[in-house]
């Protein structure tokens, strides 16, 4: 199972801890081709590539994704694009959102029926969502 892991990096990188903890769980149902989503080095500017080359390079690993799993708490265009994408191909797809007062999920990502959504609040609970998630797939 290859699996694609979505997280904001020139949205925020806030949450790169929780990002490589995420992504160690993934692990367990396969190869996380997004693994550098969770480096603790990576800033906000991103890759030392063009953007061109991110561009073509998360495209095609995309493609090659069995299932995309997105976390969405910090908003950023790049993973909603993502998103887009992996719907228009198809991929299986977890969203998970850490449930933060004042803050709502776009409405472009909880109203589209097409994508799993949930909520968790720990590293257990989202675990357990996970779990959840690669056992129904079909």
């Amino acid at each position: 199972m290859k699996i694609y892991f979505a997280g904001s990096i020139r949205g925020g990188r806030d949450d790169k801890e929780l990002y490589n903890s995420l992504i160690n769980v993934l692990k367990n149902f396969g190869t996380v081709l997004t693994e550098h989503i969770g480096d603790k080095d990576l800033s906000a500017s991103g890759e030392e590539l063009s953007d061109t080359e991110i561009f073509e390079k998360d495209i095609a690993w995309i493609k090659e994704a069995d299932v995309v799993v997105a976390e969405i708490t910090t908003v950023s265009l790049g993973v909603g694009y993502e998103l887009g994408q992996a719907e228009a191909m198809k991929k299986p797809t977890l969203c998970l959102y850490r449930h933060i007062d004042g803050k709502r999920i776009s409405a472009m990502i909880s109203g589209n029926s097409y994508f799993e959504t949930a909520v968790y609040s720990n590293i257990d609970n989202a675990t357990l969502i996970i779990s959840h998630f690669f056992n129904n797939l079909k």
